[in-house]
């Protein structure tokens, strides 16, 4: 009984801890404001212009998983001998271990210990990947002058959850379509425009040099083709639709079979996953791959079957391979920024000419529709939508990193100016 009266499900929870976090962040600006009065009336007026203690640029990275987007960033402010200070939510972030001289790694703790020391940050600018922000727990920070925002895939930008970016100041972009989609929301809800940059795609710049670079092991022949299935977890993933039978027929395809499941599925699909991987152990035919760096399966594989992961772009657009992808017209838009556009997705757009869609009237002929991609006429007409797509939604290639460590150190001169001026 006790315990039924001191339970508090999750969204309540969350708005109390919301509530907490705001009286917090009260108090302690408060405090801080008569510091400064005080500071101010003891030294006549002759304060310091600004603070030392506020850093200049800062990096937001909620997890480790996202250091695949800052890495190329941090390298580019290393190799400009330009300091930035990296704050990380994940205790063994690959960044904390790095021999940086000019990048300065922090961890700050996990969840919302993270979040409540973002609100009460001091920085000039802070990039992050971070949607949402000053719609949950994260706020805007009164010691902050400007949020950037950089995406960590490409395709739409109006993907996140309501309000998604809409407090943000600026957004780092790699298409123009996005640019489009994003001052159609702003006009729809009646919001200023934020500052909207095309720069390109970091990470998918790294994982393009890195292949580029790329030199097959000593005495490696040609191999047979390899079919990868990396879904993407919950209900709408192929493994929770399609199940053990579509493992059947990839099976007998006699293609070689690489399943990379989503590391979340591990989690929530749990018995899911220990059911399949007991069904299906390993054999020379039929692989599980659950590597943290997916640059060695990628390369290798020919295909890649998934749903809506975004891996479907890394796949098509950096190794320039065919996909094919499962069915989108069931998807449940509302609680997404797309759902104020009345138009078609960019990434539902393009799929179309870069893949084939799996569907369950033709799931079991797969192989025939793997056939087609690798081998059969398709190929030649996809090759072409992969080009397309990359010169619709991929700027600046191979210039990524370089350009938004333009635009941070650009924006920081500007906003230092301003502030001297004032």
């Amino acid at each position: 009984m006790i315990d039924k009266i001191l339970y508090i499900d999750p969204g309540t929870g969350s708005m109390l801890f919301s509530i907490i976090i705001g009286i917090a962040g009260v108090l302690v600006f408060a405090v801080r404001a008569l510091w400064i009065k005080f500071k101010f009336v003891i030294t006549g007026g002759r304060s310091k212009a600004s603070d030392s203690s506020t850093m200049p640029i800062c990096i937001f990275s909620e997890g480790k998983r996202y250091w695949n987007v800052f890495s190329p960033i941090c390298d580019e402010f290393e190799k400009r001998q330009k300091d930035i200070w990296y704050l990380t939510a994940s205790s063994d972030d690959p960044a904390l271990s790095k021999e940086y001289k000019y990048v300065h790694p922090k961890f700050i703790g996990e969840g919302n210990k993270a979040l409540s020391k973002m609100n009460l940050i001091k920085a000039d600018i802070v990039l992050a990947t971070t949607p949402g922000l000053d719609v949950y727990q994260w706020k805007r920070s009164k010691g902050v002058k400007y949020y950037v925002h950089i995406p960590h895939m490409p395709g739409d930008i109006d993907s996140y959850r309501m309000l998604g970016l809409d407090f943000y100041d600026a957004i780092l972009l790699s298409g123009q379509h996005q640019a489009d989609r994003i001052r159609k929301l702003e006009s729809i809800r009646g919001i200023p425009e934020k500052e909207l940059k095309l720069v390109g795609i970091p990470y998918m710049d790294k994982m393009k040099e890195r292949l580029d670079s790329y030199t097959a092991p000593e005495g490696s022949k040609k191999k047979e083709p390899v079919v990868l299935l990396a879904p993407s977890w919950g209900e709408s993933g192929i493994l929770s639709i399609y199940g053990a039978p579509f493992i059947d027929l990839l099976i007998k395809t006699g293609y070689k079979i690489i399943i990379r499941p989503h590391p979340q599925s591990f989690t929530s699909e749990k018995d899911l996953m220990d059911s399949l991987m007991k069904k299906y152990p390993e054999t020379d035919r039929l692989k599980w791959n659950r590597d943290s760096d997916n640059f060695d399966v990628l390369n290798e594989s020919d295909i890649l079957i998934s749903d809506f992961s975004g891996v479907l772009f890394d796949f098509s657009l950096v190794y320039n391979k065919p996909v094919i992808y499962t069915e989108t017209s069931d998807f449940d838009n509302s609680p997404y920024d797309n759902a104020w556009l009345d138009e078609e997705m960019w990434s539902f757009k393009i799929l179309p000419s870069i893949g084939r869609k799996l569907t369950m009237d033709n799931f079991e002929n797969i192989g025939a529709l793997i056939d087609e991609c690798i081998n059969g006429s398709g190929g030649e007409s996809l090759a072409k939508g992969r080009d397309e797509a990359r010169s619709q939604t991929w700027c600046n290639i191979g210039h990524g990193a370089e350009k938004t460590a333009d635009y941070l150190i650009s924006k920081l001169e500007e906003l230092t100016k301003k502030e001297k001026e004032s």
